[in-house]
């Protein structure tokens, strides 16, 4: 531009030159003109009437410089700077268009202003759920989820208040600059609609400053899942602004809701779930993706991207102080926490690498059923590996499936019907291994029949060392004179190597599963939090005392016996003190249940000859003791 420019220039200077000395020589005399051109070419050495001749040529040649200028503009418009104001037609709420804006790069026609001059909030609802959304920022200010109840027994709101005041609402914009998140979070959208609308129902938010424009389209069905449509440029250029959820779920009012806090993701079919402490904030993770969010341990915000492979994800971590707001306990009823509570808040931020951001956002329960139903762009990915139970996650998912469906066919009317569904399963587990403690007790007879001959031979290899090689032939000669007599030394084993796996599912799986968050049984109000009075656990010390000593232990050393009668129990009281009261429900049934079968085996000829044998063992062991001590 700057060389067209000078050419122009000397071109119009040349133009002009000529035509001055054109219009001086017809302007004097016509007999001199030829002295006179060839004088003009050097006029210092010209006279007085020489220095008139110059000053008339002058301001000739100033008048025509000047009028092929006007000539220039009038006949090129084009050439001219851009000062068009842009009209447009007059929308309530919304400010008027400027011919120019601040920020507007040079050669960039200005854009309209497109602002609102009030905040005003659009509603939208359906039977699941009622967004409450605000054009400042065009972002969620409330988020109801109509079948789900918080601690004070209000309908539950995903969106945490505290947290969202200092690091954003949902649905925010979220770009690596922070004063333009600041500007975008107070910007005054301009929406398509106000008051209550239905789902299904399209949302859209616009917004313009001249430079920077926005628009946000959310589109809504019946499902907990909606469509949005992000597009943000600067100057006509796109720039990445991702949508976001910045942190927290509104039921938060416990510890142990922030701890389990995490990143959620699958890609290239691996899923991940991440602690906050492997949370690093702003980083930046390219796709593809099929999923992501965040999660706690009930409720997520998921981001399922149009195009995975183009999707790019920031990573959002934060910490708040909840000591004001953080219940002791998780039944509603606690007082605030003392002293400073830091918790982690966890976010994430979700766009395109094109600039436009396409995403369909699940924010809702980690209920099996719904993730189940919610496929990503790929149709064989389901949201249902947000669920992770652990360890033995494998097991607790089946657990939970079977109590889910003992739930729906058979206690769903009851009063407490979930914990009646815990019991009920619990049942059915200790008649279906009902059939290996019978074994496990046959064994036991065996192996207490044949003590004897194993006592002779550790007697003979006792002088040995533990670490001699001599040792080796003890063990092998117990274990053939196991086979001859049909003992199986994991026999006695195996129910146990069944009900711990199951424990620990259960112990993984009940505190995470949404269905049973707020489910009372008789005096528990929630099946997910510990027992209020502590009745359980005392339940459970007392009854795993009991199946200690009602269940015959053959060849266990006798103070080994003793030991593990109070460990076991002083251990499981302490797991349940303060852990989900639907565990102990199912530990102490379980006892119950053990204490009862036991009981009436022992009462079986079966029993009465193991407790025979163990008497005479004992007679013979206190007999041997007195006879060494009167040696002595």
């Amino acid at each position: 531009m700057e060389k067209s420019g000078a050419y122009a220039a000397r071109v119009s200077f040349d133009f002009c030159h000529t035509a001055t000395l054109y219009v001086a020589s017809r302007f004097l005399d016509r007999k001199n003109r030829k002295y006179l051109l060839a004088e003009f070419k050097n006029p210092s050495q010209q006279g007085g009437q020489d220095n008139k001749s110059l000053l008339v040529m002058m301001l000739v040649m100033v008048t025509v410089f000047f009028g092929l200028q006007y000539f220039r503009a009038k006949k090129n418009p084009q050439t001219a700077l851009p000062t068009a104001t842009v009209a447009t037609q007059s929308v309530p709420g919304q400010a008027a268009p400027s011919a120019s804006q601040p920020g507007t790069a040079a050669g960039a026609p200005a854009q309209p202003v497109v602002q609102a001059q009030a905040e005003t909030t659009t509603v939208v609802e359906n039977e699941l759920y009622r967004i409450t959304f605000s054009n400042r920022g065009a972002q969620v200010t409330s988020w109801l989820l109509k079948r789900y109840i918080d601690a004070d027994g209000r309908p539950l709101d995903l969106v945490h208040h505290q947290a969202a005041q200092q690091v954003g609402y949902p649905l925010s914009l979220y770009t690596y600059d922070p004063a333009l998140n600041t500007t975008l979070s107070q910007a005054m959208f301009v929406p398509s609609a106000t008051g209550n609308l239905a789902a299904p129902a399209s949302l859209t938010f616009t917004y313009s400053d001249g430079s920077l424009q926005v628009r946000k389209t959310f589109s809504f069905d019946e499902t907990y899942v909606l469509h949005a449509d992000i597009d943000a440029t600067r100057n006509g250029a796109p720039f990445r602004a991702l949508l976001s959820w910045p942190g927290g779920f509104g039921d938060q009012d416990n510890a142990m809701a922030y701890n389990g806090a995490q990143l959620d993701s699958m890609r290239d079919g691996k899923v991940e779930h991440l602690a906050p402490k492997k949370i690093a904030g702003g980083e930046t993770l390219n796709g593809p993706f099929d999923w992501v969010g965040t999660s706690d341990m009930y409720f997520a915000a998921v981001f399922l991207p149009d195009s995975a492979s183009n999707a790019t994800v920031a990573t959002l971590h934060n910490q708040i102080d909840v000591a004001k707001t953080i219940r002791r306990t998780g039944l509603g009823s606690g007082s605030p926490a003392k002293g400073s509570v830091l918790v982690p808040i966890i976010g994430t931020a979700v766009g395109d690498t094109t600039g436009h951001t396409l995403v369909r956002i699940y924010a809702g329960p980690k209920a099996i059923n719904v993730l189940k139903a919610i496929h990503a762009t790929d149709s064989k990915v389901t949201l249902e590996p947000l669920l992770e139970f652990g360890f033995f996650g494998y097991i607790g998912k089946y657990l939970f499936l079977a109590l889910q469906f003992i739930h729906a066919h058979v206690t769903l009317n009851w009063a407490g019907a979930w914990g009646w569904a815990i019991i009920l399963l619990t049942i059915i587990i200790n008649l279906v291994i009902l059939p290996l403690r019978i074994k496990t007790m046959q064994s036991g007879l065996k192996m207490q029949r044949i003590q004897p001959q194993m006592d002779a031979i550790k007697e003979k290899y006792k002088k040995y060392k533990v670490t001699d090689p001599k040792r080796n032939d003890m063990n092998a000669e117990i274990v053939q004179l196991q086979k001859d007599n049909g003992v199986n030394m994991f026999g006695g084993c195996i129910p146990t190597l069944i009900q711990l796996p199951l424990l620990f599912a259960f112990f993984g799986m009940l505190p995470k599963v949404v269905e049973l968050r707020h489910a009372h049984w008789l005096w528990l109000p929630d099946l997910t939090s510990a027992d209020p009075y502590h009745i359980l656990p005392i339940v459970m010390v007392i009854s795993q005392f009991l199946v200690q000593f009602y269940t015959p232990s053959p060849g266990v050393d006798p103070q080994q016996q003793k030991m593990m009668a109070f460990m076991m129990p002083a251990v499981s009281g302490y797991m349940t003190w303060n852990y989900a009261s639907g565990l102990a429900l199912y530990w102490s049934v379980g006892n119950l249940i053990g204490i009862i079968q036991q009981a009436v085996m022992n009462r079986t000829s079966l029993g009465r000859e193991m407790r025979e044998i163990a008497a005479k063992r004992a007679r013979r062991k206190a007999g041997v003791g007195a006879t060494i001590q009167g040696k002595r």
